[in-house]
């Protein structure tokens, strides 16, 4: 086995004890507290938002098998950015920052 081969037991070694579906809904929960803020809302969020999935209102990481929520989050990331650079909410661009960085 060379040097550069990954063995099994070694992948995603460095995703290890990383909550990516607490990361997710820490993001979700910066996006509806900056929607709430009626100038932020628009069609697309609307469009979003019923997209969440039941895990995150549950905040049950097992109801989520897919991992819809990360999905939602990693995909949509660009205009999570868009809309938290917007609303200049530092915490929020934080834990986009954060997810992307840990889980996308």
């Amino acid at each position: 086995m060379s040097n550069f081969e990954i063995r099994v037991n070694e992948s995603y070694e460095s995703f290890k004890n990383i909550d990516c579906f607490e990361n997710a809904c820490v993001v979700i929960d910066n996006m509806l507290r900056v929607l709430e803020n009626p100038k932020n809302m628009n069609i697309y969020w609307k469009k979003i938002v019923p997209m969440i999935p039941k895990a995150y209102y549950d905040r049950d990481p097992k109801s989520d098998t897919k991992e819809e929520l990360l999905y939602l989050v990693c995909s949509n990331s660009f205009y999570l950015d868009e809309l938290f650079e917007k609303a200049e909410d530092e915490q929020a661009i934080n834990a986009l920052s954060k997810c992307e960085q840990e889980c996308c």
